[in-house]
């Protein structure tokens, strides 16, 4: 049986992405408590540090940020770092997050001996609802290269086994680069064997520690995303991406193809009401035959927000352009009035093949890919091999035949 999301222990279902207006209210935010950790892998957007920062949040600002969060409509709250717990009052956020302002809390914790079971146990009880560990490779030789920390693999395994024992939701983050790229069935083997609900494969941004070189090609994204739809069909737990929306257009375009062979061959095809295909997944909501309307992707600003450790809010963790500080303003605001969300927002407003096509609303492309590589948080995702009908047509309309217009 396929895992739901609202089985996590405690948890209240989250509404679906197409109830929520990300106009007004993110479905997810994340918070970088500390950018402190012990570890230094290769690909680290944060960059982090051995020590911690003193200008991040104090407890008190970190409260009334909760309090924000929450007043903004209660999206789901990631306590991420660097390693959180390098924060004697994580207990305290999780605590307050989700018993007191009634948030859905999950913890995104570095794999070092900062998280001992009793940790483990203490998070649990204080309230959070999924733990997401990362690992990045299927052996000890590729994931502690990767995480450039001996000993790193079996720690995380450890406290796999830990949140196994204790009852807790396990979330599995895969970084894909070219390091790792031949181990991702191995990666999947290891999700079930440890009862994960989540597997998440986050695809590289050059962004941070992370560099153009460590990623895979455009092709390869492909092929790696029909690998996933395949995986998806019959793992036990969940597959998801991060930095790869178009995956989003592939899952759709697996689909159609499904239902055209089905009815070739006569059969009755499973479709949503009125006979039109609907698909949902996690931070997307597509419609088929009812218009860009009923698309609906989570991205970088639009239905997702990353608040950094010293409280500056950008559209994510990989687009860490600030739009404002919750020191002098609140994030309810800078999420809805700043024009940087305001702009990532108006789909309208993507260039290139973003601009123009028929996934647009459902997909929208890396925002943070495209600032990575060409500078323009507006432009085409660069690693997407996808070319729109209506490109194709501009294409043809502004061609010139051989002997024509001089």
């Amino acid at each position: 049986m396929r895992h739901s999301e609202a089985a996590d222990r405690g948890a209240t279902p989250k509404p679906p992405v197409a109830d929520v207006d990300f106009n007004r209210t993110p479905f997810t935010v994340a918070w970088e408590i500390t950018r402190a950790c012990a570890l230094r892998c290769v690909h680290c957007r944060a960059e982090a540090q051995p020590k911690r920062d003193p200008r991040e949040l104090t407890t008190e600002e970190g409260f009334r940020l909760i309090d924000q969060i929450a007043e903004v409509g209660g999206p789901i709250l990631v306590l991420t770092g660097g390693d959180p717990m390098m924060r004697r009052d994580i207990f305290d956020f999780v605590s307050y997050a989700a018993h007191d302002r009634g948030l859905r809390v999950a913890l995104a914790p570095s794999a070092t001996a900062l998280v001992t079971r009793e940790r483990l146990r203490r998070v649990r009880d204080a309230g959070v609802t999924r733990t997401h560990i990362s690992l990045d490779g299927a052996t000890q030789e590729s994931h502690d290269a990767f995480r450039q920390s001996p000993g790193s693999f079996q720690r995380t395994l450890e406290i796999m086994d830990d949140l196994r024992d204790l009852g807790m939701s396990l979330q599995i983050g895969a970084t894909v680069s070219r390091y790792n790229l031949h181990e991702l069935d191995a990666i999947a083997e290891i999700a079930a064997r440890y009862g994960a609900v989540m597997l998440n494969f986050f695809f590289l941004v050059p962004t941070g520690r992370g560099s153009a070189e460590d990623m895979i090609s455009p092709e390869e994204h492909e092929r790696v995303f029909n690998w996933m739809y395949d995986l998806a069909k019959t793992a036990s737990f969940d597959v998801r991406t991060t930095a790869a929306q178009h995956y989003r257009r592939v899952v759709i375009q697996r689909r159609r193809q499904e239902m055209a062979e089905a009815a070739a061959r006569g059969e009755k095809v499973a479709a949503g009401p009125g006979g039109s295909m609907h698909l949902t997944g996690a931070g997307y909501s597509f419609a088929e035959g009812l218009g860009q309307s009923t698309m609906k992707g989570v991205n970088d600003g639009n239905g997702f927000a990353f608040i950094n450790h010293i409280g500056e809010v950008c559209p994510s963790g990989f687009l860490q352009i600030p739009a404002g500080s919750v020191r002098r303003q609140s994030f309810v605001e800078i999420y809805r009035r700043s024009p940087l969300f305001r702009e990532l927002r108006d789909y309208t407003k993507l260039k290139g093949r973003c601009g123009v096509c028929d996934f647009r609303d459902v997909c929208g492309g890396s925002r943070a890919r495209a600032f990575a590589v060409t500078g323009d948080y507006m432009e085409t995702e660069p690693y997407c091999i996808y070319v729109p009908p209506a490109w194709k047509e501009a294409a043809a309309e502004t061609s010139v035949p051989s002997g024509g217009r001089s």
